[in-house]
């Protein structure tokens, strides 16, 4: 089983069109489950979610790290997938995460974003995104991973210690980890149509920077120190 795991906070307005994408889905319902952790929404987010959802239930854990870290512990699956709530997914996504697993040495797999929001703009500073996550994926010099769109082998999810729920940069990070107990793999046809909200907010520059800031800082913290081995 996979088990898909979608944090939310307030997303009345986007959360329906993720889970009826993720409930038509090319493989069997039956061989998925949906888990949507909520911080205390104070709209109809929770609401709408049980509609869908095969969980739904208020996060224990801070951050939007924790409320993955709260799903994926709740969770039955061999692999545990993650995405947000203001993505709209493949009808293929989960049978793409499925067969990436198939490869025993694969321990987190993710892929690239599209933006939903129409305008050139968005597609250049997407796109610009997905080169530069193919160019640390291929110099092994950093594994771009989103939350959005990223999966972990239960096991060693698990082994290295979940998400840190940290403000920025948590799925960057838990990157640095899981490549110490095996192959982290970006599949480039592995996509979801994703919001630009954020990035219209904060401008992209500044999100990357804060990302990749965290992230670098964060690998100097003793607690998660690790053995040099990797695997690339």
């Amino acid at each position: 089983m996979i088990s898909v795991i979608v944090p939310t906070y307030n997303e009345e307005s986007n959360i329906e069109g993720c889970l009826q994408s993720l409930s038509n889905q090319s493989i069997p319902r039956s061989e998925y489950e949906i888990i949507v952790v909520d911080g205390n929404s104070k709209d109809r987010t929770r609401e709408i979610a049980e509609k869908y959802a095969d969980l739904v239930f208020i996060q224990t854990s801070k951050k939007v790290g924790g409320a993955r870290n709260d799903g994926a512990e709740a969770s039955k699956g061999e692999i545990i997938a993650t995405t947000d709530a203001d993505c709209i997914i493949p009808r293929d996504w989960i049978a793409r995460i499925g067969k990436g697993f198939s490869d025993p040495a694969v321990v987190q797999l993710y892929g690239l974003v599209e933006p939903i929001e129409p305008g050139i703009r968005h597609k250049i500073s997407l796109a610009l995104a997905n080169a530069f996550s193919r160019l640390g994926y291929y110099t092994h010099t950093l594994y771009y991973t989103l939350g959005c769109n990223t999966a972990f082998r239960r096991e060693a999810f698990f082994e290295a210690g979940m998400y840190r729920t940290i403000d920025a940069g948590d799925d960057l990070e838990i990157a640095r980890r899981m490549r110490l107990l095996g192959r982290v793999k970006l599949d480039g046809k592995l996509r979801v149509k994703f919001s630009m909200r954020r990035y219209v907010q904060f401008g992209t520059l500044k999100s990357l920077y804060e990302w990749l800031y965290i992230t670098i800082k964060g690998g100097d913290d003793e607690k998660y120190q690790y053995s040099k081995r990797e695997y690339k």
